[in-house]
């Protein structure tokens, strides 16, 4: 058994619920987020953070806006739409049952 591929898998599964986290909070910025989740100790490179962001924004989950930087080219900043907070919020209630199924299973 790959431990590795193991963590990897864990770790993918719960990365929309994370991203959405990072966004509910406010506008982010792709390296924001990246940043961001490095700090946690989740790291997601831009190769698949971008494909994620597209499909959060075309579920209608998230939206953006361009904003002009003064050190190159205009940023796309991602906020949450309504929809995307009533998702973010089933998120979490599930996130909760399966730490709470999770600890009851592993408690020794």
């Amino acid at each position: 058994m790959n431990l590795d591929n193991t963590q990897s898998q864990m770790r993918k599964g719960i990365l929309e619920f994370c991203i959405l986290a990072i966004i509910r909070r406010g506008e982010a910025y792709p390296s924001e987020i990246i940043e961001q989740m490095k700090a946690a100790g989740l790291h997601v490179l831009e190769g698949t953070l971008y494909p994620l962001l597209t499909r959060l924004k075309n579920a209608g989950l998230l939206k953006y806006r361009w904003i002009e930087s003064p050190s190159g080219p205009p940023r796309k900043y991602f906020s949450m739409t309504p929809e995307g907070e009533a998702f973010y919020q089933q998120l979490a209630e599930t996130w909760r049952e399966l730490v709470e199924a999770v600890d009851t299973l592993t408690k020794s």
